[in-house]
């Protein structure tokens, strides 16, 4: 049998995965429980000697801790479901049709979570299922940590790890200083500032990772620093005008400081009454942000003596954020999308 070639140039079809960390499927303590031990079990999470720290984990942890999580998670759910697949859900559909507007054809988005469901594999076939054999995978993460990207591409690789044929793959790593990036956190400040007026300080609030992963190479810090000195200057803000500072530590190693909590407790015996706080890492609203500092966070500062706390949200689906979200897809197919 001789088989012959179809000569007829195939055009590249080209689908996004839009990625972010996962949510438990419902605020119970029973998905909870199955939400934290995917999270926790993951060795790029928590490095410690997984000899010490299974058993810690099974034995202690995941039998203490889901019930209270579960409350925090209780809180904050949203009639539609939880705020982060809620808002990843309108980001991917916000994605699509601004692909579909400026190229003139649709581009398939889907979602994967790197833990919980729909899983980075759900995405993938997903996307393969509608003819695409070549992936942009986008991490929803501004600011490059081993702890919350490199979860991403080691989970992608293991799904094709399985596969006999997978689509052309290119990573995006990170867009802390991304322009499109600074000028949508700006932009969401501004507006907040119009709305509500200007406090005595802006408090840029970052997740926190362990001391000892920076030491070890883990460029998140010095990237967190530079996101908020640009958009400090975006903004006009002098120096004492802007703090940043690192949240959610866990366990009892070493994490970056200033820690959020310590400084919440603080700003007001130095005179700083009133606070706007913004979560620059989170792409959208979630537990951290709309439990841990919209919230509690409120509480610490007003019953350490502050007068006024405003939570600026997340910049979700904003226009701004999804015209950088589109740009960064381009940006990485390149000549994917001349054909």
């Amino acid at each position: 049998m001789i088989l012959t070639a179809n000569t007829a140039a195939v055009s590249p079809k080209v689908g996004v995965l839009l990625v972010n960390l996962g949510t438990p499927d419902s605020p119970t303590p029973k998905d909870v429980k199955r939400f934290l031990k995917q999270f926790l079990s993951d060795p790029r999470v928590v490095d410690l000697n997984p000899l010490i720290w299974k058993p810690i984990l099974n034995g202690i942890i995941l039998n203490t801790r889901p019930k209270a999580v579960a409350e925090l998670y209780q809180s904050i759910w949203w009639q539609q479901g939880s705020p982060l697949m809620v808002v990843s859900e309108r980001q991917k559909l916000a994605l699509s049709g601004a692909l579909q507007a400026q190229l003139g054809r649709t581009v398939p988005v889907a979602l994967g979570m790197s833990y919980g469901n729909p899983s980075l594999a759900n995405g993938i076939d997903a996307l393969t299922t509608q003819g695409v054999d070549k992936v942009i995978v986008l991490p929803l993460y501004p600011q490059y940590s081993s702890s919350t990207v490199a979860p991403v591409f080691d989970a992608v690789a293991a799904c094709y790890k399985t596969r006999r044929n997978y689509p052309e793959t290119r990573f995006s790593k990170e867009y802390y200083q991304h322009p499109l990036y600074i000028e949508a956190l700006a932009q969401s400040v501004r507006a907040h500032w119009q709305q509500h007026g200007q406090s005595q300080c802006l408090l840029m609030s970052f997740h926190g990772v362990p001391v000892r992963y920076v030491t070890e190479g883990d460029p998140y810090q010095q990237q967190c620093e530079t996101t908020a000195i640009l958009l400090a200057q975006a903004l006009g803000l002098e120096a004492s005008q802007w703090r940043l500072c690192f949240q959610s530590k866990f366990g009892k190693e070493e994490w970056l400081t200033p820690a959020t909590d310590s400084l919440l407790e603080s700003l007001p015996k130095q005179g700083i009454k009133s606070v706007d706080i913004m979560c620059p890492a989170f792409a959208a609203d979630c537990l951290e942000t709309l439990e841990e500092i919209s919230i509690a966070g409120k509480e610490s500062f007003i019953d350490a003596g502050g007068h006024s706390y405003r939570f600026i949200d997340c910049l979700n689906d904003e226009p701004a954020h999804i015209a950088l979200l589109k740009s960064l897809v381009i940006e990485q197919a390149g000549h994917w999308l001349a054909s």
